[in-house]
């Protein structure tokens, strides 16, 4: 199988694509493959799942994953609770059967993107979270595009296989198995450069100057050590609140640092640096 130009992420007008990522995007695509995109939180890593949805007009699935989330979870849940208490007082004028088990389902975002009748963009977010053998038993699932109903023996495969995006911030080492069955990209953070392009696409009109004085002082603040240092989005978000208050960002001085850092701990760590002396 082979990309055609409508099935091509090039980009779009709110996300920065390399070279690099934009080829291993279009290959996962065309092969049907998942891509794992690993990176530190605010390179963009989920973000890209929903550009590329977007733009080639596929609706999305997601999963956001969690330490005590089961694969089973994921695809499928049978409501027990509401078939029993149909069971007792009857269903009414709701059209469920009791016998009929699939009345009771409720479809996981794996369950209702190979259920799809188009090809959908499943996004399984932050995967590092989970346990390794919910790791493997979701990866034998998309690999196979396919899981089993336990309760009744019955397979749900997917007609169309989505595309499958996973995201991992490295909490937590992912399984050889699991690596070896995706392709994978490291999204490194932007370098001031690219930082530059990034805010172009989402502020085109700004000030040069105050792009260029805001993505200094952000930078300097990555550099300090701070337990959360800034991303990205607080990058942007600083940067709209000086648009919209008309103030122009001095090193010594930045004003709404609170956009910037987020933890108590951090903000308390500016004050007591007086940030003014940290920077160069």
């Amino acid at each position: 199988m082979t990309a055609t130009a409508e099935h091509t992420f090039e980009g779009s007008e709110r996300y920065y694509l390399d070279p690099e990522l934009k080829s291993i995007v279009n290959i996962a695509l065309a092969m049907e493959k998942p891509l794992l995109l690993t990176g530190e939180a605010g390179t963009g890593k989920t973000q890209l799942a929903f550009e590329v949805g977007k733009a080639l007009g596929m609706e999305m699935e997601v999963l956001r994953a969690k330490s005590t989330i089961k694969g089973e979870e994921s695809c499928y849940n049978q409501d027990t609770v509401l078939r029993l208490n149909d069971a007792r007082f009857g269903a009414g004028e709701t059209g469920r059967q009791v016998d009929k088990f699939y009345d009771y389902v409720i479809w996981g975002p794996i369950g209702r993107a190979f259920r799809a009748d188009k090809r959908v963009v499943l996004l399984l977010d932050e995967i590092d979270k989970t346990e390794s053998d919910v790791q493997d038993n979701l990866l034998d699932i998309l690999e196979e595009c396919s899981f089993t109903i336990r309760e009744i023996n019955e397979t749900i495969k997917a007609d169309i296989r989505p595309a499958i995006f996973l995201t991992s911030n490295a909490k937590r080492e992912l399984s050889d198995p699991f690596l070896r069955r995706c392709y994978c990209h490291h999204i490194a953070f932007p370098s001031p450069d690219q930082m530059g392009e990034i805010v172009n696409l989402h502020y085109p009109n700004t000030s040069p100057k105050l792009v260029e004085a805001a993505v200094t002082i952000f930078y300097e603040l990555r550099d300090r050590g701070f337990e959360k240092p800034p991303a990205t989005s607080e990058l942007l978000n600083w940067i709209g609140a000086l648009e919209h208050n008309g103030q122009m960002p001095e090193r010594d001085d930045p004003p709404l640092i609170g956009i910037l850092l987020k933890r108590a701990s951090d903000i308390q760590q500016y004050r007591d640096g007086g940030g003014k002396r940290r920077f160069r």
